[in-house]
């Protein structure tokens, strides 16, 4: 009973019978503890889960692999990933799914390196078993946020020669991590070689190609998936309208926009209306697309607001972001980020007037940045570098390669951009500047940076491709950035 309840929509009747049962003075075994555990989950009741565990570890159940399991599980959904780390320690006898639940611990937390961690202690045999089918498709996942190529290879040889190769879900996964490192001729390989493609493998094929602005590879896989029969879902979908709007094609784009509805019978969602906006903003249809966003069958979010609030920006839109703003107050979904890039569109008018009032507006509110984070892998080893970053080991090194770069590239015409303020010091140049010193000239450099790289920065990477003779990858939180001879893949525009 308890477990038909913690599976239900009505959880909590659950924990009323296991109430009941410790009232009747019936002892509950880990069965019975995993199952009231799993509806704490879905109920948020991490108090109710705590006591649970007190008597988990009163009635001597630390050897039960399930229930303690079961807890870790219970932990990291509730966001206690340090609790989670702490029952995986008090456990007598560590499985295999064991370590992959500490594992999706640290990937559910965003502890993305503490998972790659466990996949080395585990290949090394520090963990007494060796990593499964599982561990490999969460391992890669993590990868993936990272931008971990070299991992990311270890684990798909490791996946080749334990006989995983043939499991659809992990090839899936190898060509969203491969796409997402901006590898994708790799993507490509795995993507040939898989024998019976789902839906998810054909869009996880058109998703890397879109993301990293080849638009026009991303139709051409899509309309082999209509060969072949595969019908496309809405994920498909929002990956083509993607692929369209980072290459900045109209036509196509609008063709596959009105095709999702007449041909495939898919109501377009958010999602789809904010590529769609995205790409008309790309092109200069700033009214246009403002008129899509209000004529929406499903209410504006602010995600597709800000979307429109970067094209004002990019075409000094003055006006229109005025508007824009309004709308993301009207949400309460305001964030420092906005304002800046409202700042950034007067600051390019020269409305200096308008740059005094913002600012002392984001004074009074109390709106600050935030800081963000860019990693840089390197023989294996990832290096994290934040704003202003003063605790890597080798940063005064950094700092002083960051100022030959700049001198450099201001010798090759490289100009600071003065939109922003303390431009210098940002994430992506301190991991850019650290593989400049610790490559050999010409060697590929890989960042992937949390939040939207800004326009100083962009030119920087830019510039440093042509100067340094460096291909540069930089996937920021909206797409990939692929810079070569001073030219970047995205046309400037993201």
């Amino acid at each position: 009973m308890i477990r038909a309840y913690a599976m239900s929509v009505k959880p909590e009747r659950g924990f009323y019978v296991y109430r009941d049962m410790l009232r009747a003075g019936l002892r509950p075994n880990g069965v019975s503890n995993s199952f009231v555990l799993k509806g704490f989950v879905k109920m948020g009741l991490v108090l109710c889960g705590v006591q649970v565990h007190g008597r988990v570890l009163r009635d001597g159940f630390c050897g039960d692999g399930v229930l303690m399991t079961g807890l870790m599980d219970f932990y990291s959904g509730s966001g206690e990933c340090r609790d989670a780390c702490k029952v995986f320690d008090e456990m007598c006898v560590r499985d295999v799914v064991a370590w992959n639940v500490l594992v999706s611990c640290y990937v559910r937390n965003r502890r993305t390196r503490d998972a790659l961690g466990v996949f080395d202690r585990m290949r090394s045999g520090g963990s007494g078993c060796d990593p499964d089918d599982v561990t490999c498709l969460l391992v890669l996942q993590a990868c993936a946020k990272l931008c971990v190529l070299d991992l990311g290879e270890r684990v798909h040889e490791y996946i080749k020669d334990h006989g995983y190769s043939h499991y659809l879900n992990l090839n899936n996964t190898l060509v969203a991590m491969y796409s997402k490192c901006g590898q994708l001729d790799k993507a490509y390989e795995v993507f040939k070689e898989i024998p019976n493609k789902d839906v998810v493998s054909w869009t996880a094929m058109i998703s890397g190609f879109a993301s990293n602005g080849r638009g026009r590879e991303a139709i051409d896989v899509f309309r082999e998936m209509q060969r072949m029969g595969v019908l496309p879902d809405e994920q498909t979908f929002t990956a083509l309208l993607s692929g369209c709007s980072h290459a900045g094609l109209l036509d196509e784009g609008r063709l596959i926009f009105d095709s999702m509805q007449k041909e495939f019978n898919l109501v377009p969602n958010i999602h789809h209306y904010g590529c769609v906006v995205d790409l008309m903003g790309r092109v200069g249809l700033i009214e246009d697309a403002y008129d899509v966003i209000i004529s929406m069958k499903c209410k504006p979010d602010a995600t597709i607001w800000r979307t429109l609030l970067g094209a004002c920006k990019v075409h000094g839109h003055i006006t229109l972001g005025e508007r824009v703003i309004e709308h993301l107050i009207e949400l309460k979904a305001q964030e420092a980020g906005d304002y800046i890039l409202l700042l950034n569109i007067y600051t390019s008018a020269g409305n200096w007037e308008k740059v005094i009032e913002l600012r002392k507006i984001m004074k009074e509110k109390g709106i600050h940045t935030t800081p963000s984070a860019s990693t840089i892998e390197l023989k294996g080893e990832i290096n994290e570098f934040k704003v202003d970053d003063t605790t890597h080991p080798r940063i005064k090194e950094v700092y002083e390669m960051l100022n030959e770069i700049e001198n450099q590239l201001k010798i090759g015409g490289y100009i600071a951009e003065i939109t922003s303020d303390r431009l210098s010091y940002h994430s992506e140049k301190l991991a850019l500047a650290f593989g400049v010193l610790a490559t050999p000239p010409g060697t590929k450099l890989r960042v992937a940076k949390d939040l939207r790289i800004c326009i100083d920065c962009h030119n920087f990477a830019k510039m440093l491709s042509g100067v340094y003779n460096r291909e540069v990858i930089i996937r920021d939180r909206t797409r990939f950035h692929h810079f070569r001879e001073g030219r970047c893949s995205c046309n400037d525009f993201w």
